[in-house]
């Protein structure tokens, strides 16, 4: 689980696997609660390099994180999006809330 929680300073990176469903999105919101109680963060960033899938049980994960940074006045965002990825995160409305970095070769949102 280390390898996908990465802290510099009060910015927590996050390595979104290659699918993000109910397992992996159960993991992800159990560690990141833990680093967020107890080590200052104030940045979340979520990296979605590896990921070519997302259910909706990962879109519940990043809305909590969201809520979770926001009480805290911190903040989330979501980098290196795919085509596929991005195309769920606009559908459900996240890239409201959530600023996303989308992938180079990837067009605008």
């Amino acid at each position: 689980m280390e390898e996908l929680f990465q802290v510099r300073g009060s910015i927590l990176t996050i390595r979104i696997p290659d699918e993000l469903d109910h397992h992996s999105a159960e993991t992800i919101r159990e560690g990141s609660e833990r680093i967020l109680e107890n080590q200052g963060i104030r940045e979340v960033i979520f990296d979605f390099r590896d990921t070519q899938f997302m259910d909706s049980s990962g879109i519940g994960m990043l809305m909590g994180r969201y809520r979770s940074m926001n009480q805290m006045g911190g903040t989330v965002k979501a980098v290196h999006v795919k085509e596929r990825v991005a195309k769920i995160l606009q559908l459900s409305g996240i890239f409201k809330v959530i600023p996303i970095e989308l992938e180079k070769s990837w067009g605008d949102v």
